[in-house]
């Protein structure tokens, strides 16, 4: 379950990977539907959810420096770590603002994440379990700050929130290149078969991100606007 070698099997949409995106759209579902009897319950759900974000994180560190895998390209300065951190921030310390951000790298990229997963490991390995379970909480805690605490974005936050991120991408832009690194994966495609694979390379690479980042952005806008029109 634990070992580096082993069960390097993974193959998009097999049996274990659709069944594990249909546990998580489940579990998207039931929190929406039953939201007014899960209210009372809320608590429970906020520090389930804390509790995944920083175990997913702290283990995972734990792992690579058990089998000695750690390197500097180990460190949590992944998009989807910056959104972990955000949610436990939330968490502790409601801020609307940062929930803007938050709300746009955390309900699509997460789930195109999962639907196109940078993994090697099969289930039951640790890997797949908390590669899944990881960025499936992320998009659940964005869920439930909308649904149980109320958090509404403004359509102007798509703008703002898009060149924040792109704030925050300029450092680790340079970072990759002083530490030979591929956070937020600017530096290069993934390794595996994803979208980002298909973004060509060099400035095109570059651009193609950009233009992704923006429409995903309002598509992740609509339900939002659809939600605030209600």
């Amino acid at each position: 379950m634990f070992s580096v070698t082993e069960m390097r099997t993974f193959e998009s949409f097999s049996v274990p990977h659709i069944t594990v995106l249909l546990m998580f759209f489940v579990v998207c579902t039931f929190l929406i539907m039953f939201r007014r009897n899960l209210r009372a319950h809320k608590s429970y759900i906020k520090w389930t959810l804390l509790c995944i974000l920083v175990i997913s994180e702290i283990s995972h560190q734990i792992w690579v420096v058990a089998t000695n895998q750690w390197e500097v390209g180990s460190l949590p300065l992944q998009l989807c770590s910056f959104s972990t951190f955000m949610a436990i921030y939330l968490f502790i310390k409601p801020s609307k603002k940062v929930f803007y951000l938050l709300f746009f790298t955390g309900t699509l990229p997460p789930i195109l994440s999962m639907v196109t997963p940078e993994l090697f490991y099969q289930f039951p390995h640790y890997r797949f379990i908390k590669y899944f379970l990881h960025h499936a909480a992320i998009t659940w805690s964005v869920l439930y700050f909308i649904v149980y605490e109320g958090y509404r974005v403004p359509k102007k936050a798509i703008w703002t929130g898009f060149i924040l991120l792109n704030i925050i991408a300029l450092p680790i832009f340079f970072i990759n290149h002083l530490l030979d690194t591929n956070f937020f994966y600017l530096a290069n495609p993934t390794e595996s078969e994803t979208i980002l694979s298909f973004f060509g390379s060099g400035i095109m690479y570059y651009i193609n991100l950009e233009i992704a980042a923006i429409v995903v952005f309002f598509i992740t806008y609509l339900p939002m606007g659809m939600l605030q029109k209600r």
